[in-house]
């Protein structure tokens, strides 16, 4: 089978687990894998369940939730296309995972996918390599709860929305402002930022009034001045 006939309609193939992969590498996780469409709300894994799957995100957005023994419950972290869902080794899931959004999936069995890392050590190594990624950003994300102001957190966040925007971002001219939906609701953003939900709301309206953005819709956020929204996402 050649290369490009394998999961050759896969939206994140160059950028997910499997960009770097050859065509045995390739072969191998195709034959583990399946699609499955998640709607928004509906739960992936619970905490405190085994692994029993790994997945690439195709589409959509996930999060991470951490409970409270009295039943609080906190963002902890948010999954986007390409990224890599689950743990590839035995052990219980430390946080609930559920759809933000509709979302599909390319499913592995845990199991199975682990012998396959063992036979390809260069697809093991990618996944490594990824995992220290995500947690050099779960280290910067505790900065940004700890240390930041509520501007800093919101302008911050805004920019880290426009980016991941990809596709669905657009522009009326190649120079324009970006305008893109938030995937979150403000109730969700303010859970992922640590503040309240008037909170969220204050900072939209007063970067909106400074000229920095432009609220066209519920979601619909445009960033009209780039420069001064990266100014006060370092200092407010």
């Amino acid at each position: 089978m050649a290369t490009s006939d394998i999961c050759a309609d896969c939206a994140v193939r160059d950028q997910a687990l499997c960009g770097s992969l050859d065509n045995d590498e390739l072969t191998a996780l195709n034959m583990l894998s399946r699609r499955q469409l998640v709607a928004p709300g509906e739960t992936i894994t619970w905490a405190g369940d085994d692994h029993v799957i790994c997945a690439n995100l195709l589409s959509g957005m996930l999060k991470l939730v951490a409970s409270t023994a009295d039943g609080r419950e906190q963002i902890v972290g948010l999954l986007y296309p390409a990224d890599f869902v689950g743990q590839p080794y035995p052990g219980r899931s430390s946080f609930t995972i559920t759809a933000l959004t509709e979302a599909e999936l390319c499913i592995f069995p845990r199991e199975p996918f682990t012998r396959v890392l063992e036979d390809h050590a260069h697809m093991e190594r990618l996944l490594l390599r990824r995992t220290m990624e995500a947690l050099d950003e779960a280290r910067s994300r505790m900065l940004t709860l700890a240390r930041k102001s509520a501007q800093e957190k919101v302008a911050g966040f805004l920019l880290d929305m426009a980016a991941r925007a990809g596709a669905s971002a657009c522009r009326a001219t190649p120079a324009g402002p970006l305008t893109f939906d938030l995937p979150l609701t403000r109730g969700q953003i303010a859970d992922v930022l640590g503040l309240t939900i008037e909170t969220v709301s204050r900072q939209m309206t007063r970067l909106k009034a400074a000229g920095v953005i432009a609220l066209p819709g519920t979601r619909a956020i445009t960033i009209t001045n780039r420069e001064a929204l990266e100014a006060r996402a370092e200092a407010a």
